[in-house]
């Protein structure tokens, strides 16, 4: 399954730079000023877990291959974006497409960087983005009413339960509240993601201090504020030396630099898992002589769904899934000790697969 998460924010508090340390490379081009990020750029950022590093050391397998996460840089926003302002309805269409949002808000202060608004508030930074998606999403909605409206009077069903939804966003909407504070029956799921509004995706605050700040300061701790207030996550990076770190090719050298720092992990861990978990995921692990992998699954989701994630026919053809925990994997030696030791177990395609399961499918072709 392919993840996307877009890095949103004003323009010059850091989103590019940010983009380039976790991509490892200098694809977008950082530069001090409105829009130096035209089009979005896109990287795969493999997600840090040391379970399957010993995994793979267990079975010995030939490559360890992590989960991923796709991330995508999407230009700064400006007040009025969702009327066109700036690259507006760009942008907007470009945060439309993927799945959760990482909200980059400046922290620091630097008289050599200059900032649209003329002043540093990440506080009002994160209203102004909100405050657009939310204009964008009325708009939105408000212009599919008359169609919907028309189709109710024609006796479509399908089309009243999607009014009622759309009825129910627009008053929330207009109170100032994001889609994804709605509350929803099973039922609505469906038709609610068929919306597919802006401000239904999750949303984790990024907060980029300077790096004499890299334990954070007055403004990353007026984020977390807000941000424990919207009852969303927030993580405190320093986009500058995260770009310094992923210069060291030597893991000691880097461990090293960190030591040095007062941290035992790069920011970039740190918020690359924030992400992973905002969006509700999971992984589990499958292994043999030629690689271990690691796949990311929504937590809740069945033997037969993970199944499906590796190929199709996985799923179509599923019969079991042969699965022992990574505790007992690491605790038994392998494989083959869990087998002998009775802690391989069979299941059946509607169990819900936990986190960190050691699983090989048997299906039929």
């Amino acid at each position: 399954m392919s993840l996307r998460c877009g890095i949103v924010g004003l323009p010059n508090v850091g989103k590019s730079t940010l983009f380039n340390a976790l991509t490892a490379s200098a694809a977008a081009g950082a530069a001090n000023y409105p829009f130096s990020t035209i089009e979005p750029n896109e990287g795969v950022v493999p997600v840090p877990d040391p379970r399957l590093a010993r995994i793979a050391s267990l079975a010995a397998s030939a490559a360890a291959v992590p989960s991923r996460f796709d991330f995508v840089d999407i230009a700064g926003l400006v007040a009025g974006a969702s009327t066109g302002e700036g690259l507006g309805n760009r942008f907007l269409g470009h945060i439309r497409e993927v799945d959760a949002i990482a909200h980059v808000l400046r922290c620091f202060e630097d008289d050599g960087v200059t900032h649209v608004a003329g002043r540093v508030d990440p506080v009002a930074d994160a209203e102004v983005v909100e405050t657009e998606l939310l204009l964008a999403d009325l708009q939105s909605l408000e212009g599919r009413r008359d169609g919907l409206v028309r189709r109710v009077r024609g006796g479509d069903g399908e089309a009243r339960a999607m009014l009622s939804l759309v009825d129910r966003a627009v008053e929330l909407l207009a109170a100032g509240r994001p889609a994804r504070d709605m509350t929803l029956a099973d039922d609505e799921r469906v038709l609610y993601r068929q919306m597919q509004l802006l401000t239904s995706k999750p949303v984790l605050y990024v907060c980029n201090v300077g790096e004499a700040d890299i334990a954070g300061n007055v403004l990353s701790g007026r984020v977390e504020t807000m941000a424990a207030a919207k009852g969303a996550v927030s993580v405190t990076i320093s986009a500058a030396i995260e770009a310094e770190i992923v210069l060291l090719e030597d893991d000691r050298e880097r461990g090293d630099f960190l030591a040095s720092l007062g941290l035992e992990r790069a920011g970039l861990e740190r918020f690359v898992h924030a992400g992973y978990r905002l969006l509700g995921l999971i992984t589990y692990f499958t292994v043999g002589p030629k690689e271990a992998r690691a796949w990311p699954l929504p937590l809740g989701a069945t033997a037969s769904e993970a199944a499906g994630n590796i190929h199709t026919d996985f799923a179509r053809g599923f019969i079991c899934a042969e699965t022992v925990s990574y505790e007992d994997f690491v605790a038994c030696g392998g494989e083959q000790g869990a087998r002998d030791a009775g802690r391989m177990r069979q299941e059946g395609r509607e169990y819900r697969v936990a986190d960190g399961d050691v699983m090989l499918f048997r299906f039929n072709t």
